[in-house]
């Protein structure tokens, strides 16, 4: 979703799209930075013994969240791109989907570290240079 997201503001910021289509923006989720999650997988492969982790935030954060935030970072409202359409709404989960990562800390020193803000406005940075690169 995030990518989604973030890809499609790269698209409106260069003039390459008008509208973002999307789901429940209500929806919350659990995101974490992936370059901090590949050096946690990292620390699993070093273990002497291999055992189960959860990697996780801990923190929910809306899908209008990420939509505020990535319009933010190129200076637009997201209310005025993005359509809600009935196809990519789902079933909402009877759990929420955030995780504990309680012994990921303890074992292998998984914290957390970029926020979640700035993570969204890196995505978005990265989407429109990968934009500009393939035109």
């Amino acid at each position: 979703m995030t990518r989604k997201i973030t890809s499609g503001v790269a698209k409106i910021h260069l003039g390459l799209s008008t509208t973002l289509e999307l789901g429940n923006i209500s929806a919350r989720r659990d995101w974490g930075y992936a370059p901090e999650y590949v050096a946690a997988m990292v620390a699993m492969l070093e273990q002497d013994q291999p055992d189960d982790y959860v990697l996780a935030t801990g923190v929910l954060h809306s899908v209008e969240e990420v939509l505020k935030i990535a319009f933010a970072a190129i200076g637009k409202n997201y209310q005025d791109h993005c359509e809600i359409s009935d196809q990519y709404v789902r079933p909402e989960a009877q759990v929420p989907l955030v995780g504990d990562a309680a012994k990921a800390k303890k074992i292998l020193g998984f914290a957390p570290k970029k926020p979640f803000a700035a993570m969204i406005e890196e995505m978005v940075e990265s989407d429109i240079n990968l934009l500009k690169k393939q035109s």
